[in-house]
C-alpha cells in the first residue's frame, strides 16, 4: 500500500540509495552482524538494525558495538564485519522492480544517479555481476570514499554532492530520492529533496514519517506524483 504526503512537487532528476533499494544487500549485512553478535551471546535486533540502516560502515560498526555492548573494539568489529559481508556479496541480487524502474527512467531520458554510503571498493564488489545495470546511471557517488562527502547520512552531504555532479546541477527541490533507511530519508529531507521510501519490513511506522511517499516495493513506485512518466505495471 502506498502512502503519500500532499503538495508534492515536480522533479527532473532521480537519485537512488543502493543497499536495500537497488541491491538486496541489507540481508547480507544482517547475516554478517548477527554472526558476530552470536559469538558473544548477543542478538542483533530489529530495533538496533533500524538505528544503523543507511549509515556509513564506520558508524554502523560503532553503533553495533555500543548497542550490543560487544567486548571488542570498533576497529576489530569493522574488519570482521567487512570480511564476512564481502564473503557473502557474490550472491547479492537486484531488488524486485529495480531493473524495470531504472530502465523506464533511462528510456524517458530522466537523469539518474546513485548515492551510496559504501566505499568504492565495496561498491565494485557488490556490483560486479550487475555492471550492465549500473552503467545506466549518469554517475555514482560512493560516500565512504568520496572526499567531497564530509559527513555520512543523516547529514545531507552525499545527496548534495550527487546532485551537483549532474551536468545541469539541479536545485534540490528538483531531485527525487529513493531510500530504504530512516537515516537516508532524513539526509535527503535535510538536503531539501523529496523522498520515496521503500522501508525494510522491520522498520517501525513512526520511522517512515519523514518520507513524502512510502511504498512496499519499487514495482509500485508512483513517480507520476512527481511529474515523471508513469511506470507501467509489470
Amino acid at each position: 500500500m502506498t502512502t503519500a504526503c500532499r503538495n508534492l512537487k515536480k522533479v527532473t532528476h532521480v537519485l537512488f540509495d543502493m543497499d536495500g533499494v537497488l541491491l538486496d544487500s541489507e540481508v547480507l549485512y544482517k547475516r554478517a552482524i548477527s554472526k558476530i553478535a552470536s559469538r558473544f551471546g548477543k542478538v542483533y535486533t530489529a530495533e538496533i538494525r533500524s538505528k544503523l540502516l543507511g549509515s556509513p560502515e564506520r558508524e554502523c560498526s560503532k553503533i553495533a558495538v555500543e548497542e550490543m555492548k560487544l567486548p571488542m573494539s570498533v576497529d576489530k568489529f569493522q574488519l570482521e564485519f567487512r570480511r564476512l559481508a564481502h564473503s557473502y556479496m557474490a550472491s547479492v541480487s537486484l531488488m524486485p522492480g529495480a531493473r524495470h524502474l531504472v530502465t523506464h527512467l533511462k528510456t524517458h531520458k530522466i537523469p539518474i544517479a546513485v548515492a551510496t554510503s559504501s566505499s568504492r571498493e565495496s561498491y565494485d564488489l557488490k556490483t560486479k555481476d550487475h555492471k550492465e545495470f549500473f552503467c545506466m546511471f549518469d554517475h555514482i557517488v560512493t560516500g565512504a570514499s568520496d572526499p567531497e562527502v564530509k559527513q555520512g547520512k543523516p547529514s545531507p552531504d552525499i545527496f548534495l554532492v550527487c546532485a551537483s555532479r549532474f551536468p545541469d546541477s539541479p536545485c534540490s527541490e528538483k531531485c527525487l530520492v529513493f531510500e530504504d533507511a530512516p537515516n537516508g530519508v532524513l539526509a535527503a529531507v535535510r538536503a531539501g529533496m523529496q523522498v520515496i521510501m521503500v522501508p525494510d519490513e522491520n522498520i517501525p511506522p513512526e520511522h517512515t514519517k519523514e518520507a513524502h511517499v512510502v511504498i512496499k516495493n519499487l514495482e509500485e513506485a508512483p513517480i507520476e506524483y512527481f511529474g515523471l512518466p508513469p511506470l507501467k505495471k509489470l
